[in-house]
């Protein structure tokens, strides 16, 4: 059995052609019939069973399904066996031009340089027709532009490039064309659809920039900063900013070195900076001529001359009051240590305006906060004190110079400058020890023995090929100093074997001196241990050594002279007292002691208290007994002015004195109109041994009494004092 079938899709109508759509078998059975099998059988295609013709009941589409797969069978109709075997055979969809072009995209989109040749390439459109490529033409596909093809044109692949060299993109930036895809070429008939193409000129360097005036005119203050913008020059360039490549050049009256011009391409703008300070006291007014090129200009795809435009240029410079001018931008002077000078340097600032107003310096900040410097108004700089190279050796100054009125008063404009000043060296510090040693020896350590190496420092400013010396400041020691002359020096054992016992620490005087002028010299100490050490040599027990500290003679020196004025100071401030006190004690008179002796309330100074106390008060118990409790203290009268001093022939025993002041005693217990207890510490005396001393006349000499008291010599050696003051013997003068 065999079929060999091909159907073209043309009709909606079932249909055959027996020479393409039979199935065919050489049995010969009149009980056979033919039968398909497949996916599409019985919905697109049948087979008449006694013919074997095939039919086709739908609209068969090749872009659909180009070929079907189908089973041809004979079989017996009654018994449906197979008289053949299966035979397979394929039907194949001929193609007929029923699909129309399509764009790939509704929209495309391109660009290109504006002024570029003929055939500069855009973009690239692209349709696809679904038709066989193979037959007749059915698929290829013929562009034409439709609309816009006076200035683009198309490739039969679908390239679209320019068709004129003079697209300007200042005149038209945007252009849209519409494309249209046909079938068929060549045929008659064929379909066909259209495409929007956006096309956009990009911009080049193509137009001149042109300046927007012939003359410009600017004002500027002269105190304009350097850099700072003066004004602009405005110009005209239609190319976009990223292709103005405006040059600005000086070509009449040049000042290249007064101002520069930055081209602004943004804003189309040339920018006047100034170069450097402008003074309207030497310039007034700068005129040139500024002219603007472009020499990157492309133009129709050639570079073209260039083309330059020229504008005059006018800047007047306003006058300002400006601040002082100094001569320098900075000052730096040296000054020694140590020294005390009227003129380290001189800082000068002037005005530069006409008026020329007086100059006034003064230091505006210091590097330290000793202010160790001042200034003249003529701007002389000079130290307050000496100063010290190691302690600082530079300083640093804010001088401020500012204007004066006429009338004396500060204006507000003012400038300042830094001074730096740098203290040179001198050799005023002796050298010392580089570090503190500790050094120790064995006790049986051999002669020779290194104990240490030492080296020295010094505080100036040590200058190339310093040395130190190094000598010992004893000979009577068992150690000896080598230089090594490297600025150290060894100390070894000169003869060996310590003495424990004897001395258990060592003090060895070192003398370094430098090589300055004047060279100085110290004294260092070196605190040498003895241990005990093992066999070995190492240590095992050491004692403790008194730490020394080497001082200079020069420190020495200063620290005598420093006691020395403090023990002078001191004595004379001691003399100075004693003689006040004496000159006080003899402008006293008799009434002023009689004035102090009536009008003291209290009972005395103590023990110690010889000289200043009436002894009358005491007496006054033998008389009168117990007191009654007094009255208040306002209102009581004076005790001393109403108590008299008892008569010489009165007898007063040791024991009559002890019962009188426990009786006064127990008077003062009891009295409620008297200061408390603990206030009797308040009295104005205290004692010929308290170094308060008096406050009273007691002890000047007085004759206005006519009272005897040599009964005072009765009474023992406590009123012995009282007994040479009031007795009927020479009383002695003022003094203590």
């Amino acid at each position: 059995m065999t079929s060999d079938s091909k159907a073209r899709a043309l009709s909606t109508e079932p249909r055959c052609f027996s020479e393409d759509c039979k199935i065919t078998s050489s049995v010969n059975n009149k009980n056979a019939k033919y039968v398909l099998q497949g996916p599409y059988v019985e919905t697109i295609f049948k087979v008449k069973e006694d013919t074997g013709d095939i039919y086709a009941y739908e609209k068969l589409d090749r872009e659909k399904i180009a070929e079907y797969h189908l089973t041809a069978l004979i079989i017996d109709k009654y018994t449906n066996r197979n008289l053949e075997p299966p035979s397979n055979f394929t039907i194949k969809v001929y193609d007929v031009n029923d699909n129309v072009p399509e764009f790939v995209q509704k929209e495309f989109n391109g660009s290109v340089p504006e002024m570029s040749p003929v055939g500069t390439s855009v973009t690239r459109v692209t349709a696809v027709d679904a038709d066989d490529p193979t037959v007749a033409g059915h698929a290829i596909v013929q562009y034409t532009i439709i609309s816009g093809q006076k200035y683009f044109m198309v490739d039969p692949t679908g390239l679209i490039s320019t068709a004129v060299n003079d697209l300007d993109r200042e005149k038209q930036s945007f252009y849209e064309i519409v494309v249209q895809a046909k079938d068929s070429p060549g045929l008659y008939g064929g379909d066909s659809s259209t495409a929007t193409v956006k096309i956009t000129l990009t911009d080049i360097n193509d137009n001149f920039p042109k300046f927007t005036q012939t003359r410009y005119r600017f004002n500027v203050s002269e105190d304009i900063r350097v850099g700072n913008q003066v004004d602009s020059l405005t110009v005209e360039d239609i190319d976009e900013p990223q292709n103005r490549k405006t040059k600005y050049n000086f070509v009449q009256g040049d000042y290249r070195d007064t101002f520069e011009i930055e081209a602004d391409a943004l804003a189309n703008k040339g920018i006047i900076k100034a170069k450097k300070p402008l003074d309207y006291e030497s310039i007034k007014s700068y005129k040139f001529t500024v002219e603007a090129s472009d020499p990157t200009i492309v133009h129709h795809g050639r570079q073209t001359p260039h083309y330059k435009s020229n504008a005059e240029v006018i800047i007047h410079v306003l006058d300002v009051d400006e601040p002082p001018v100094f001569f320098r931008p900075y000052y730096v002077y040296t000054l020694k240590e140590n020294i005390k000078v009227n003129v380290i340097g001189r800082v000068v600032a002037t005005d530069p305006d006409a008026e020329k107003r007086t100059i006034r310096y003064s230091i505006r900040s210091h590097s330290d906060k000793g202010n160790f410097f001042k200034i003249s108004k003529q701007g002389d700089i000079s130290n307050t004190k000496p100063l010290d190279r190691e302690t600082q050796p530079w300083y640093n100054l804010t001088i401020e110079a500012r204007e004066i009125n006429r009338d004396g008063s500060p204006t507000d404009k003012e400038s300042i400058v830094q001074v730096h000043i740098e203290v040179l060296d001198e050799n005023d510090n002796a050298p010392e020890f580089a570090q503190p040693y500790e050094p120790k020896v064995c006790e049986n350590a051999a002669p020779g023995t290194l104990v240490m190496r030492i080296s020295a420092a010094d505080k100036d400013k040590m200058p190339p090929g310093a040395k130190f010396k190094y000598s010992l400041g004893t000979g009577d020691s068992n150690f000896t100093l080598t230089e090594n002359h490297d600025n150290t020096a060894n100390i070894t054992i000169r003869f060996g074997q310590f003495d424990r016992e004897k001395a258990k620490v060592h003090y060895l005087p070192v003398v370094i001196s430098d090589n300055g002028t004047p060279d100085l010299t110290s004294t260092n100490t070196l605190v040498i241990s003895v241990c005990k050490c093992n066999e070995q040599g190492e240590f095992t027990f050491c004692d403790e050594p008194v730490k020394q500290v080497g001082v200079s003679i020069q420190a020495l020196v200063a620290i005598f002279l420093c006691i020395l004025t403090i023990i002078v100071i001191t004595l004379l401030i001691i003399l100075r007292r004693r003689q006040r006190r004496e000159a006080k004690v003899l402008r006293k008179s008799g009434a002023e002691i009689h004035e102090q002796l009536v009008t003291y309330d209290e009972e005395g100074g103590g023990e110690m208290d010889t000289t200043s106390y009436d002894v009358s008060v005491l007496n006054s118990v033998r008389k009168n007994g117990l007191k009654p409790p007094r009255p208040a203290l306002e209102a009581r009268p004076s005790l001393y002015a109403q108590v008299q001093k008892p008569p010489r022939h009165v007898n007063a025993g040791t024991g009559e004195m002890a019962v009188m002041i426990e009786v006064k005693k127990d008077e003062a217990d009891h009295d409620g109109g008297g200061p408390p207890y603990d206030t009797l510490h308040i009295y104005g005396y205290e004692g010929a041994e308290s170094i308060a001393e008096s406050l009273s006349s007691l002890g000047s000499d007085s004759s206005s009494s006519d009272i005897d008291y040599d009964f005072l010599n009765d009474w023992g050696p406590r009123f012995k004092m009282l007994a040479e003051l009031y007795g009927s013997e020479a009383r002695p003068k003022v003094g203590y």
